[in-house]
């Protein structure tokens, strides 16, 4: 397959990605970009959903991990069906009766202002380091398998960022959250589509049936599910654990995830949205899964040798693209691009929202500003989302230069130690009634993180490794902080 081909390919995807924000964004305004005029539909929303939860990262580093991990991810996600549980019974009703626009007003109401500052703060860093790795991630394997492939013409690294940058703002400059709901909606088909595809071109290049390679997958050492040796990272409860309160925070007290969630006309339909959003996740990680297990199962039929680095170790994230673009047809590396652009774009574009989103009402705090004219209002708003874009574009270059794999794995980390805050924020506002002296909330929630990641060092000698309830513990952490500074609200009333 040629690199003109497959570059025609994503250009296409790209003028369907453009045709719907030209559509849904005609005669928007700032209800639309934040709240998409509160008339998302929830099928849409549950679906599109999909796309912001498996990111680029996913689509490459689930199945390529396969070999090292087994189906042990499947406990994961499993626990994540208790999270989206607790995230519609308690989180979705008390943003609904509070009727926000950002999810970190409630920590403004509960708290006070510095309190919100800080949480939006702790979002907006992940967030941006985060959605700047996947896009590195994903852009580093076009830009090799693609625009490096060119002959006599040599496109930098740098141009193509630029580009795919330039082409997320086309689409998401004006139309904000209600076109979002529907370009997410669309890459999300081609995501699921990408997994499903690509299963099929793995069974059509062997003399596989469909019931054979379902009988080599269960019966391969790959596809073993549970592990209960608690020393370990991929220990069943830690697991289970950590997927239930990665849910609850990188979903439920996340902006990204919410503001989505936040754009239908009733809490009844958002709540919908979640509990179909959470059966088809766990659905779509199994074929995923499944599709790594194929994957090393189709290159041990054919002798093909594995991607390793000078140390002898096999990159794992190279394996699904190796095969997907070298060894199983023309066909199978369209698949691999397309599914992977869409699993990649659908995460990140909303980022661009989303963060405007918590800039514009959570730091500066400008739909407060009555003196402002609607039209500067929108000046700003608009600023703001360009500058984050180009804040992604040099977050994706400095990654380039560092040149580094394990800045993808760090980046995955990273969301451990910033989202455990907001856990321990929340949880402590919704189930306590104490009161905390909100100018000492940052410092708390600062330290926090940083206590857990001197655990993280210090339990291996214990011969604990902690694992995904990484999130847990710094929630703990947090939680015990703003108990240990906090008064009750009687006595505080008496002073």
């Amino acid at each position: 397959m040629s690199a003109s081909f497959i570059l025609l390919c994503i250009a296409l995807y790209f003028g369907g990605l453009l045709l719907i924000a030209y559509i849904t964004s005609r005669k928007s305004d700032a209800n639309t970009y934040f709240i998409g005029n509160k008339a998302s539909p929830w099928y849409a929303v549950a679906f599109g959903m999909l796309g912001d939860s498996l990111s680029g990262v996913t689509y490459i580093s689930v199945p390529g991990n396969v070999i090292n991990t087994q189906f042990s991810y499947l406990q994961l996600v499993l626990g994540y069906l208790v999270g989206y549980f607790i995230i519609a019974k308690v989180l979705l009703p008390l943003y609904y009766k509070m009727n926000l626009l950002s999810i970190y007003t409630y920590l403004e109401t509960r708290f006070g202002r510095n309190t919100q500052k800080t949480g939006s703060f702790f979002f907006i860093l992940s967030r941006t380091l985060g959605a700047a790795g996947r896009l590195y991630l994903a852009a580093g394997v076009i830009q090799f398998f693609v625009f490096d492939r060119f002959e006599n013409i040599h496109i930098p690294f740098s141009v193509s960022v630029s580009v795919i940058i330039a082409l997320m703002l086309l689409y998401t400059y004006k139309g904000g959250i209600k076109t979002l709901v529907w370009t997410d909606t669309f890459q999300s088909l081609f995501l699921v589509l990408g997994v499903v595809l690509s299963i099929a071109a793995i069974i059509s290049n062997t003399d596989w049936s469909f019931s054979t390679a379902v009988s080599k997958l269960s019966h391969s050492s790959y596809s073993q599910v549970f592990f209960f040796d608690w020393h370990k990272s991929t220990f069943f409860f830690k697991q289970f654990l950590g997927g239930v309160f990665i849910a609850v925070t990188m979903t439920g007290l996340d902006q990204n995830m919410m503001q989505k969630n936040l754009s239908m006309s009733n809490l009844k339909d958002a709540q919908k949205n979640i509990y179909w959003f959470s059966i088809t996740l766990v659905i779509v990680n199994f074929f995923f899964l499944s599709l790594g297990a194929l994957l090393y199962l189709y290159q041990q039929e054919k002798g093909i040798p594995l991607p390793i680095n000078e140390a002898g170790k096999i990159l794992t994230d190279r394996v699904f693209p190796n095969l997907a673009l070298n060894y199983l047809g023309a066909f199978a590396g369209l698949v691999f691009i397309i599914g992977l652009t869409a699993a990649t774009f659908s995460s990140a574009d909303s980022v661009l929202t989303t963060l405007t989103t918590s800039m514009y009402i959570d730091m500066f705090e400008l739909d407060k500003k009555i003196h402002l004219t609607q039209t500067k209002k929108t000046f700003y708003r608009h600023f703001i989302h360009i500058g984050f874009a180009v804040l992604l574009w040099v977050c994706i270059l400095v990654f380039n230069a560092i040149n580094s794999k394990a800045i993808i794995d760090t980046i995955l980390v990273i969301a451990g130690y910033t989202y455990g805050p907001l856990l321990g924020l929340f949880s402590f506002g919704i189930i306590l009634k104490r009161k905390v002296n909100d100018k000492i909330i940052p410092a708390i929630c600062i330290a926090s993180p940083i206590l857990t990641y001197l655990l993280s060092i210090c339990l291996p000698m214990l011969s604990y490794e902690l694992g995904n309830e990484i999130i847990l513990l710094n929630g703990i952490i947090t939680f015990v902080g703003l108990w240990l500074f906090s008064k009750k609200r009687e006595t505080l009333a008496l002073n």
